[in-house]
């Protein structure tokens, strides 16, 4: 009996701090559009699809490690005031009977200042950015590799999330390219559900987002102009 309540216990530990996160991630929606001038400066358009549960959970005490998108307007003030270098001009949210929807546009002044909202961790974590020989380059990770998740997890994964999707697309002074990675930057096969524009003044990826979290290697999106 002994060993049977110590194996309960540390089963309830792993839906709680694995499994837990993974659903509610799995629970959104994200489009954005990135417009970059020829000095830096640009708009970033957003729109956010996020689940009635995800927001209804993210209000519990001791949730807030969970909630990593912003989920109002006073999410996104509260950044900006972290990130003075940026401007909120606009916001809405409209709200259905599965999702609330939360539409913004930031003006940024140069990428860094971007980089600094779209990689709140601020250590190069999940996005970097850098200019070499006239070529501006942009990554951001969008999912870190998990080669050790559970098939029947999964499959609940892409089911909870269906009709979610992650949506990427860049525009530039130039000719811009993307390229997707896994995590760690190596070439890695993708799902054939991925709708990709790879070269042009617009470039731009559409993934569902459980598609994202069956990726054992995760995802890596790099943008070059």
């Amino acid at each position: 009996m002994q060993h049977f309540k110590y194996y309960s216990s540390r089963s309830c530990l792993f839906v709680w701090f694995v499994v837990m996160p993974l659903l509610l991630c799995s629970c959104f929606g994200v489009k954005a559009d990135i417009s970059i001038r020829a000095d830096g400066s640009g708009k970033l358009a957003l729109e956010y699809r996020v689940s009635h549960m995800v927001e209804a959970l993210g209000r519990l005490d001791g949730n807030e490690r969970w909630q990593t998108i912003p989920l109002g307007r006073a999410d996104f003030e509260r950044s900006m005031a972290r990130l003075p270098m940026l401007r909120l001009s606009s916001f809405s949210t409209t709200q259905d009977n599965r999702d609330i929807i939360n539409r913004a546009e930031l003006e940024f002044r140069n990428i860094e200042d971007l980089l600094a909202f779209l990689d709140p961790s601020g250590a190069g974590k999940y996005g970097t950015f850098s200019r070499e020989n006239g070529t501006s380059r942009l990554t951001l990770i969008l999912a870190e590799s998990q080669p050790d998740i559970d098939p029947d997890l999964l499959s609940l994964v892409k089911e909870i999330s269906a009709g979610y999707s992650l949506s990427f697309s860049l525009s530039a002074a130039g000719i811009a390219e993307l390229f997707l990675t896994d995590s760690e930057g190596n070439a890695a096969a993708l799902p054939d559900s991925v709708s990709l524009v790879s070269r042009g003044r617009n470039v731009s990826v559409s993934i569902d987002t459980g598609e994202v979290f069956a990726l054992a290697g995760g995802m890596r999106l790099e943008f070059t102009w």
